[in-house]
C-alpha cells in the first residue's frame, strides 16, 4: 500500500496538534473532543470560516477554535428574576463600563462557546434617553446570560412630526437584515424592563407575544388578543405577514393590527410562562408627538382589506444616519408625516 505525501503531511500536522494540546495542560479537553466526535459525529464540531484561522504557526488557537462547542440549549448562567432599579444618575459611560464584552454597534458573541441563536433587538425610539440607559443596562447582560448572539438597533425616527412605531419596526427589520442573516427578530419599547432572565430571546415555532406580565397591568393580560410591547418573530414569520402597518400615525392600534395580520396569515400568538416573562414598565408622561390615534378603530375594521398591501412590502423611508455606539447601531430614519 503507497502512503502519499498528503497523508504524511495528515498525520505530522495531526501529531503536532495533539502534542500543543498536551503541553497547554489541555489533555482533557481534547479527550472531551474526541469523545463526543466519535459518539456524535461530525455534526458536533464547529467549523469556522478559514478566514478566521489564525497563522499556520498558531496552531494551538486553531484548535481552539476549531474544537469550539455549540452553547447548551438552556445556559448555565440563566439566574431567574431580576431586581429592577432605576439609579437618577445613570450615564451611558457607567453602562459601557458594566458591559465591557459587548462590541461596536451593540454587538456580542459567547467567547466560550459558539451560540445557535442569532437575536436583532429592534426599538422604535425618540427622545427617550433616560429609558433608553435603563434598558441598555440590563438588557445587555440579560441577553449575555441567555449566550445569544445578539445585536441592539436603535431605530430613531427624525423630526417632532407624528410618531409612527409600526413604520419605525419596517425600518428596523430591513435595515438590520441588510447586516446579518438574524434568526430571529425581537420588536421591543424601549420602557420595558425585562425581571426574569428565563425569558428567552429567541424564537417560536409561531409568533411570540413576549411582554405578556407588565407590572402596570397587574402583571396579566389586559385583553385576550394583545400583542404589543415585545414580540419575537422569525424573519420567515415577519415577511409572512407583511409586517407592521405602516399608517398608524400616533399612539395606539398598529399591534392590534398586527395580530390580526399573525391570524389571517393562517398563524397563532404563543407565549410564555407568566412567572416568566414579566416586565417593569419605566412610568412616564406620553410624549409630545405620539398621542392617542384617534384613526385607529377605523383602520383596524380595515386590516383584513389592507394586509397584504401595507407592511413591509410597501414601507417608504431615507436613511439620514447609521452610527456605531459602543452599546448599540442606531439608524435615523425619515418616514414622512401623517399630513402627506
Amino acid at each position: 500500500m503507497t502512503i502519499t505525501k498528503g497523508w504524511c503531511l495528515l498525520v505530522f500536522l495531526f501529531i503536532q496538534l495533539v502534542v500543543m494540546a498536551l503541553l497547554y495542560r489541555e489533555g482533557k479537553r481534547l479527550a472531551y473532543f474526541f469523545d463526543n466526535f466519535f459518539k456524535n459525529g461530525s455534526s458536533s464540531l464547529v467549523f469556522p470560516n478559514p478566514q478566521n484561522l489564525s497563522l499556520p504557526g498558531d496552531i494551538y488557537a486553531n484548535l481552539r477554535l476549531i474544537t469550539r462547542q455549540h452553547c447548551p440549549e438552556v445556559s448555565p448562567y440563566i439566574r431567574g428574576p431580576i431586581h429592577i432599579q432605576f439609579p437618577e444618575a445613570l450615564t451611558l459611560e457607567e453602562v459601557v463600563q458594566k458591559t465591557p464584552n459587548v462590541t461596536k454597534g451593540g454587538r456580542y458573541k459567547p467567547t466560550d462557546c459558539e451560540s445557535t441563536h442569532n437575536s436583532a433587538i429592534i426599538i422604535p425610539y425618540r427622545n427617550r434617553e433616560q429609558h433608553l440607559k435603563y434598558l441598555l443596562y440590563y438588557l445587555h447582560p440579560f441577553l449575555q446570560r441567555q449566550q445569544l448572539n445578539y445585536g441592539i438597533y436603535i431605530i430613531t425616527q427624525s423630526g417632532d412630526f407624528t410618531f409612527n412605531r409600526g413604520k419605525l419596526l419596517n425600518v428596523g427589520f430591513k435595515e438590520a437584515m441588510k447586516d446579518e442573516d438574524w434568526d430571529c427578530m425581537l420588536f421591543h419599547d424601549v420602557d420595558l424592563i425585562p425581571e426574569d432572565d428565563r425569558n428567552l430571546y429567541t424564537c417560536d415555532r409561531f409568533p411570540k407575544h413576549v411582554s405578556i406580565a407588565i407590572d402596570k397591568f397587574g402583571y396579566k393580560l389586559p385583553y385576550k388578543s394583545i400583542f404589543g410591547g415585545v414580540s419575537a418573530l422569525t424573519p420567515e414569520h415577519y415577511l409572512k405577514v407583511n409586517g407592521f402597518p405602516n399608517n398608524y400615525w400616533g399612539w395606539g392600534g398598529e399591534d392590534d393590527d398586527f395580530a390580526a395580520r399573525v391570524e389571517l396569515s393562517g398563524m397563532m400568538i404563543t407565549r410564555p410562562s407568566f412567572r416568566h416573562a414579566r416586565y417593569k414598565m419605566i412610568r412616564h408622561v406620553r410624549d409630545k408627538g405620539n398621542g392617542i390615534n384617534p384613526k385607529r378603530f377605523n383602520l383596524l375594521n380595515k386590516t383584513e382589506e389592507t394586509w397584504k398591501q401595507n407592511g413591509i412590502n410597501s414601507v417608504q423611508y431615507n436613511v439620514i444616519s447609521k452610527e456605531l455606539h459602543p452599546l448599540y447601531t442606531n439608524i435615523t430614519v425619515d418616514i414622512g408625516t401623517d399630513k402627506a
